[in-house]
C-alpha cells in the first residue's frame, strides 16, 4: 500500500531504502511503490512497443522510457517519480539516465491501492510540472483516462477504444488488443 512516510525527504532517502524498496517523493513526503503485477508490466511493455514502432516509423524524434526510470518532476530533490512510462520530446532534459524536468506525456497502470495516488496526487504534480498528456490504464476498472493538459481537457475510455495521442500527432492505440 502507498502511504504518506514522513515529511521533508528528497531524492537521496531513496537510496536508503532497502535492497529492492521503491518509493516515490512528491512535495517532500515518501510514498512507497506496491510491487507491479505481471499484467502491469505486461501492458507497460506492450504500451511501449506501440509508442516505439509508431516513433521509429514516422521517424519521430523523442523516447519512450519504461519504469524504473528517475524522474525529478520538478527538477528539485523534493519531488521524485517513476513513471510506468515517460515520453520525452526535449533530450536536454535527460542526463546520466535520468529526468530532470516534466515529461511531455506520462502514462501509469494503475492498481487498486495506488488509486489516490495516480488519480489525486500525482495527476495534480504532472499538472504542475508541465506534463502535457497523462494516461492512466486501470486495470480493474477496464479503463483509460486520458488527461490533456494542454487542451485542459479529459476523457475516459474502455479497453474497446481507439484512443488519439494529443502530444504523438498521429498516434492511435488500439486498447481492444490487448486481450483483457
Amino acid at each position: 500500500m502507498v502511504l504518506p512516510d514522513s515529511k521533508n525527504k528528497t531524492a537521496e532517502d531513496i537510496l536508503m531504502l532497502k535492497n529492492g524498496q521503491r518509493a516515490e517523493i512528491i512535495d517532500g513526503e515518501m510514498y512507497y511503490i506496491s510491487p507491479s503485477s505481471l499484467r502491469q508490466q505486461e501492458i507497460l511493455a506492450w504500451l511501449e512497443e506501440k509508442i516505439n514502432n509508431y516513433i521509429w516509423e514516422s521517424k519521430k524524434s523523442c523516447k519512450v522510457f519504461k519504469t524504473p526510470f528517475p524522474v525529478y518532476i520538478a527538477n528539485d530533490k523534493k519531488n521524485y517519480v517513476e513513471p510506468g512510462l515517460s515520453v520525452i520530446y526535449n533530450d536536454a532534459i535527460v542526463k546520466d539516465g535520468k529526468c530532470y524536468g516534466a515529461p511531455g506525456w506520462i502514462i501509469e497502470v494503475v492498481l487498486p491501492q495506488d488509486r489516490w495516488t495516480m488519480y489525486c496526487l500525482k495527476l495534480a504534480k504532472y499538472y504542475k510540472s508541465g506534463v502535457r498528456e497523462y494516461w492512466i490504464t486501470d486495470l480493474a476498472e477496464r479503463s483509460v483516462t486520458v488527461y490533456n493538459f494542454e487542451q485542459r481537457n479529459y476523457n475516459r475510455y474502455t479497453f474497446n477504444s481507439k484512443i488519439k495521442s494529443g502530444t504523438l500527432e498521429g498516434l492511435e492505440i488500439d486498447f481492444s488488443e490487448i486481450g483483457i
